[in-house]
């Protein structure tokens, strides 16, 4: 067993933030992009805002990076006051999805720009470039210009550019998202090794879920200018603490209905003539009060003849995903709720166990589901 600690500064009380945000709200105009948000964020994180367009996310990076001031509230790094400081001084730096080379400089010329701007030596330039190019394996493409090389490479050069002047922290925003899905999920491990290997805090504004679940320590979901819940990935996707988050994240069947207490579960009512959804949940709800059930589509098992189990509903599948490693079931219920559910495909063969149209029977444990007030 690996005797490494576990990374999780936030759950430290003697542990200083790297950035804090105090009842931070920005406004254009009428429009409030960013509602008093309090966040910290701490050395080594590798961070993730994450949220549909318009949640305020890049607005949120904007000011950190000084391409936006607060309308209200502080910002600081490293205890400082970021509010007077221009861009330009700021020990932060940014990398644009549209990665901004320079076409008519090579890759080594790209990642030394910034470090020639600063007036550095030239032993230091070229030391210092070297290391960058190791960094992100592109020691053989060094003389090449921005358009001989792939998008996940130009991609590379802009981040050891970005990482030249060694920042305290450097903000992503949107990098992957002109890359396609394979190249995407390959450049998300090479940024978790690079962001592990130099220690700098990164980070990410992304609109994709899967990104954010990938590379981060901790995500902030974000919905109308306001943090919907900051926690680890798995956190977030196991113990959503709303409805909105928990359908944001992943894919998920809510239920919803009256609850009551009914011994050590939540009994919750949710269709005429159909036995209640029993959930272990440790909130504190009243009797008769709504009350929403998520549950991943893993956790819920299909079946052609009735269990001996929780939560066991009769429907009829209406629909088949087919995912090689695993196939989704679009089960129709009685009172027309549609709950999904996922089977291994750990057998290689082109016969399906269940069809259009079947009757089944699906069911989940009271630990599987999550009850949530809203």
């Amino acid at each position: 067993m690996s005797s490494q600690t576990v990374f999780a500064p936030w759950t430290d009380p003697t542990q200083k933030p790297l950035i804090r945000f105090q009842g931070v709200t920005k406004r254009f105009g009428d429009f409030t992009a960013v509602d008093n948000i309090d966040l910290d964020i701490y050395t080594r994180e590798f961070f993730a805002l994450l949220g549909p367009s318009g949640c305020g996310k890049t607005t949120l990076m904007r000011m950190l990076a000084g391409f936006e001031t607060p309308t209200e509230g502080t910002i600081l790094l490293d205890g400082q006051d970021m509010a007077p400081v221009p861009p330009n001084k700021r020990s932060t730096n940014m990398m644009f999805q549209s990665y901004a080379l320079f076409p008519h400089l090579s890759v080594r010329d790209n990642i030394a720009f910034g470090l020639k701007r600063e007036g550095k030596p030239k032993d230091e330039i070229h030391a210092r470039v070297e290391e960058m190019l190791r960094l992100v394996q592109l020691q053989k493409f060094a003389a090449r210009k921005p358009h001989q090389i792939s998008g996940g490479q130009r991609q590379r050069v802009a981040l050891a550019r970005s990482l030249a002047k060694a920042p305290k922290l450097l903000l992503l925003d949107e990098p992957l998202g002109a890359l396609d899905k394979k190249l995407r999920e390959e450049t998300q491990f090479e940024l978790m090794d690079i962001q592990e290997k130099t220690g700098t805090t990164f980070v990410i504004v992304t609109h994709d879920q899967e990104e954010a679940m990938t590379v981060a320590s901790r995500v902030a979901v974000m919905d109308a200018g306001q943090l919907k819940q900051v926690a680890t990935p798995p956190q977030i996707y196991e113990n959503p603490n709303s409805v909105y988050v928990a359908d944001f994240i992943g894919e998920v069947t809510i239920i919803e209905g009256t609850v009551r207490k009914d011994g050590e579960v939540y009994a919750m009512d949710w269709a005429e003539g159909q036995p209640p959804i029993r959930i272990r949940s440790a909130l504190d709800l009243t009797d008769g009060s709504r009350g929403y059930v998520a549950v991943r589509p893993e956790k819920v098992e299909i079946h052609m003849q009735k269990p001996e189990d929780d939560n066991v509903l009769r429907g009829k599948i209406i629909d088949i995903g087919y995912l090689g490693n695993l196939s989704t079931y679009h089960v129709e219920l009685a009172n027309g709720q549609i709950i999904r559910a996922q089977n291994f495909n750990t057998e290689r063969s082109t016969r399906q166990t269940f069809t259009w149209e079947d009757e089944v029977w699906v069911n989940f444990t009271t630990a599987c589901g999550v009850l949530l007030e809203s």
